[in-house]
Parts: structure tokens; sequence; C-alpha cells
């Protein structure tokens, strides 16, 4: 149908269509899809990591109800093809409303338990790490803990919380009938096949001591399962220990790379977040380092990646190079 000018309806509808569809095409929508790349673009040492939060799926009213809802929530995420994901703190069991006892859920920190083996399923199939927060028992104790599940579904190594609020020590309410056990200030970073790995747990972001520790113990990625936030502690503890962080909580997941500036978080839309990170980075003073950059970039030029941070006397040099690492250049530099 034309109107008096000639005009069209039916060719303006299909030439806008088409107009529109051409301009989407030159343009990037962030998406699970962006993980399939080629491998040539990978960086050095390259991990894929992601979060969840526990927004929307709280307060709900059974524990199998959650457990469900949170694999739902993981699988948004299996298009990025991760190698780990990091779930919030007691995510089986926290803001439900459905009454249980500690000692009857808590799982072993060695053999997967019954939220462990559905966690560990997952990983399996999707090849990846999990990182499973549950009560777990052991000894005749009881502990707020993170299980790393590895890609076949096994349990690779175990953090218990080493601060534990008090409610949790001392049993408060209609479920606690134990109490918490503070875990041990040494425990070691747990070994994948990318790198070693570090845990801590929510309240534990209160204390520098078990952060550092993972830092001694060689953690390149600090995970942090939680219930609340964290906020800007976290970004100080991973600039301050030169590691990603990678938060999962009841209100947001959350990316920090070792500069301590958030990669990625999740949003209102989008309850996960997710990032191709580089272990072949490193962080060191400016002084006496930024003497040496202008022999860095003659000899290695668009191969390094180097940031000058003033405000925290900081310079990041990260590869981008799969045949140069680091520590060679930190040795040879003698930074």
């Amino acid at each position: 149908m034309k109107n008096k000018n000639g005009f069209s309806r039916r060719n303006f509808i299909r030439q806008t269509s088409l107009g529109l569809g051409a301009g989407i095409a030159g343009v990037t929508i962030p998406s699970c899809d962006t993980a399939v790349q080629n491998e040539n673009s990978r960086l050095p040492r390259e991990v894929t990591v992601a979060g969840i939060d526990l927004r929307g799926l709280w307060p709900d009213t059974t524990r199998e109800s959650r457990i469900k809802r949170i694999l739902q929530r993981m699988e948004l995420v299996t298009g990025i093809k991760p190698d780990i994901i990091c779930l919030p703190e007691l995510f089986d069991t926290i803001w439900v409303s459905e009454q249980y006892k500690i000692s009857e859920v808590a799982e072993s920190e060695e053999i997967p338990g019954p939220v462990a083996q559905r966690i560990g399923e997952f990983a399996g199939k999707n090849n990846c790490y999990v990182v499973c927060p549950v009560y777990t028992k052991k000894g005749g104790y009881y502990f707020n803990s993170s299980l790393l599940i590895d890609r076949k579904g096994k349990i690779a190594g175990a953090y218990n919380k080493i601060h534990p609020v008090k409610t949790e020590i001392i049993p408060s309410g209609p479920t606690d009938d134990v109490g918490i056990t503070p875990g041990a200030l040494d425990q070691p970073a747990i070994e994948t096949d990318f790198g070693k790995v570090g845990m801590q747990i929510c309240y534990d972001a209160n204390w520098i001591d078990g952060w550092e520790n993972c830092k001694n113990k060689g953690a390149e990625i600090i995970l942090f399962p939680s219930a609340f936030p964290g906020g800007r502690i976290l970004n100080h503890y991973a600039e301050r220990f030169g590691c990603y962080i990678i938060s999962s909580t009841g209100q947001d997941a959350r990316i920090i790379d070792m500069s301590g500036n958030d990669i990625d978080s999740s949003s209102t839309f989008v309850r996960y977040s997710w990032a191709k990170i580089s272990l072949e980075k490193v962080n060191t003073c400016t002084w006496p380092t930024n003497e040496k950059i202008p022999e860095i970039f003659r000899k290695y030029g668009s191969r390094l990646e180097i940031k000058v941070r003033d405000n925290t006397s900081i310079i990041t040099i990260a590869s981008l190079d799969s045949g140069i690492k680091v520590k060679d250049i930190v040795s040879e530099f003698g930074l």
C-alpha cells in the first residue's frame, strides 16, 4: 500500500529490516558464543573462569529446588567452555526454608556426597572444575567448606573456612545441631591442570592471613564463595598479592584482575560473570622496573603488555606470546 507521496509501507519495513540486520551484523554482542575463538588467538596460559551469583534464587523452599536451579544457572555458562566455575557459599542450604540438620547434610571432604556428586556430574560432562561449597564433616568435626571438583567429577581438594562467624561456631538456630569448627590457618593451595588455586570463604575477607597464605602456597587464582559480596577489599587483595580473584556470592559474582580492577561482574540481567584470563602475568614495583621499560620494549615490543599505575606504584607485565614466560622477563631484567 502506498500513500499519496508514493511511499510504500511494505518496502519501508523490508528495507529497514535489512538495514537493521546489517547494522546488528556489525556489532559484537557479549554472550557465551564469544568464547568460540580460533586457537591462535588464545592468550598464554589462558584460563576461562566463571562465577555464579544467587540473586533471584533466594529465598527458596527446598534444598532440592535450590540445587536444580543452581544447575540450571550453571548451564548458562557452558557455552564459554569454562575451565573453572565458582559457586556461592553453602549454595544448597543458605536462605532455604526447608528444615535440615547440619549433621545430616554434611558431606565428606574426600568422597563426593549427594550434592558434590551432582555437581561432579556437571563437571565431568562439561570438562571443567567447579568450586562446590557445602558443609563437610571429618573426624567428628564439622566445617563450612569449599570442595574443588575436578574435570572428571572427583574431589581434587578442599578448603575449610578459617573464620566462621559467631553464630556458626555456637549453634543458635533450629538447623544448627552442631557448631562449625574453624579451618586450619595453614591450608595448601590445590593443583589443577592450569596452575595452583586457593580458596577463601565469606568472613575470611576480614583477615589477611588466609589470603597471604594462598599467595605463599603459590596460588595464582583465589576463589571466593560467600554470602556477602566482599566489596573493595577483594580488589585490594588481588592487587596486593598479584593474583586473580573469582567471587561468587549471594548478591554478585566478579572476576578481579591482579591489577585490582574488575574484569567482569554479574548484573540484574546476567547472573554470572566470566572472563578469559592469562596466568602469564606479574605485578612488579614501579621502581626500579620503570628504568628497564625502554629496554624491555625495544626487545619485546608488542609481544608484551605493560601497564604502569602511578597511583599504586605497580607495573603489570603480561605476555602476549606463548613463547615468552613472564618469569623469564623478571629474571632477564632483574625485576
